[in-house]
């Protein structure tokens, strides 16, 4: 048996209306192409296409539950600054401001976070 890497990640949403807000962000205000979408009210589905790698998104999580197993996304990017400026102008509070940093002497990055439509941590990552 051999694994080829990462298929999707899967983000449960809060209900129908966090479904429809968090599919909306990610195509719509981020760009991303939307692959395909299944089933009817909490029980709707989507999968979309982050380039290297799938977000699917269900309707199925419950409002109050505490945010996805999973700590956060990470998008790569070539602007940090403007992709947290397209999170924040849909709404999405910012966790943390554009930073620099450095994962080691020849690895420096810029990152930002951000909350989700659906509760989710995004982190906006670009290699300097």
């Amino acid at each position: 048996m051999s694994f080829q890497g990462l298929h999707h990640v899967c983000l449960k949403a809060k209900g129908r209306e966090a479904f429809d807000r968090t599919v909306r962000f990610y195509t719509g205000t981020l760009g991303f192409s939307l692959l395909r979408t299944w089933g009817t009210g909490d029980r709707s589905g989507a999968m979309v296409d982050l380039g290297n790698c799938v977000l699917e998104i269900m309707a199925t999580g419950q409002a109050g539950e505490e945010k996805g197993i999973f700590p956060h996304i990470a998008l790569r990017t070539e602007d940090v600054d403007g992709a947290l400026a397209l999170a924040v102008s849909a709404g999405c509070p910012v966790v943390m401001e554009p930073t620099d940093k450095s994962l080691g002497e020849a690895y420096p990055i810029r990152i930002a976070f951000c909350t989700g439509p659906a509760g989710e941590e995004i982190e906006f990552f670009q290699e300097r």
